[in-house]
């Protein structure tokens, strides 16, 4: 009798065993599989651009609550978002879609909605849409200092937005990274972005500084000269020009390699551009002081009123 009530007893403490493992097992393997879910890269990194999106969304909603100087901002942050979303997208959608934009299209599409976005909001904000043109304008005077922190920021929200919107709409993979790399060595691209850069802020200085340049087509001569730059250097250096166009979907796409290229560059070119037509300015009186009108559109205007 007593071997028996040892043998149910045994039996009953073996079972016991098999149920606490089997529960082991199975609380391991849960847990394995929530832990496993949640370490999943295309989770972390969806959840990330949601993220990063909704913050930008977040400060442009603060921005357009703030007054007197908001509209600036809005107008800059707005600007930098529809430059970057057309740009960049144009080299997404070539790179995932088997070359259909083409490089020249690229090229094209940078010119084109630069000069769009000038003429659209150059009235409200100076259409900068570049951290190291709102820069070289604050070092020779010719923007407030108070208001350059909130026009980088918004520069740099602009860009983020409208990098995380394009990372939403396509699957972006390595390979078809829209941001900027250097492809030779680090050096060659700061070398080609000094100078690209230089040429946009003369160009700049020239069309949008000087009281006697033809004003009216400042829009149209910043977008060929972006073009231009594309076109001659985009395959080697990403021709970015603007530390924000890197920045973006660096952040984005967590691509760091080379970054500072492309901050250093374009404030280095630009800066220097800037200073150069400050010397070759050999006056500020413009050329309609001297008996000739100073716009090219307000002259033939006149002619056609005579």
């Amino acid at each position: 009798m007593a071997s028996k009530v040892e043998g149910i007893a045994e039996e009953e403490e073996e079972i016991a065993r098999l149920e606490s493992g089997v529960a082991a097992c199975n609380a391991t393997s849960q847990s394995r599989h929530v832990k496993g879910f949640c370490a999943s890269s295309a989770v972390v990194t969806t959840a990330q651009k949601v993220y990063t999106f909704y913050s930008c969304l977040f400060f442009c909603v603060l921005v357009l609550k703030m007054r007197c100087t908001s509209w600036k901002v809005a107008a800059e942050l707005i600007g930098t978002y529809f430059v970057i979303f057309a740009g960049c997208g144009s080299v997404a959608v070539n790179k995932l879609y088997g070359g259909t934009v083409t490089f020249p299209g690229i090229c094209v599409t940078w010119g084109l909605i630069v000069m769009v976005m000038v003429y659209t909001v150059g009235h409200v904000s100076g259409a900068h849409f570049n951290p190291a043109v709102t820069l070289a304008f604050a070092i020779f005077r010719r923007f407030s200092w108070k208001e350059v922190p909130l026009y980088i920021i918004a520069q740099l929200m602009g860009s983020i937005l409208a990098s995380c919107t394009l990372a939403l709409m396509f699957d972006v993979t390595k390979e078809a990274y829209f941001g900027t790399l250097p492809v030779g060595s680090n050096g060659q691209s700061l070398a080609i972005e000094i100078v690209i850069s230089f040429l946009l802020m003369f160009v700049i200085s020239g069309t949008s500084t000087d009281s006697r340049a033809v004003g009216e087509l400042g829009g149209l001569a910043v977008g060929m000269t972006i073009m231009l730059n594309v076109f001659v250097v985009g395959p080697i250096s990403g021709a970015s020009m603007n530390p924000a166009r890197s920045i973006g979907p660096a952040i984005v796409k967590q691509e760091y390699r080379g970054l500072w290229v492309y901050i250093v560059g374009p404030v280095v070119g630009i800066v220097g551009g800037g200073f150069v037509y400050n010397l070759i300015r050999f006056t500020n009186k413009p050329i309609s002081e001297l008996g000739r009108s100073g716009s090219f559109l307000r002259t033939k205007s006149k002619d056609d009123s005579t």
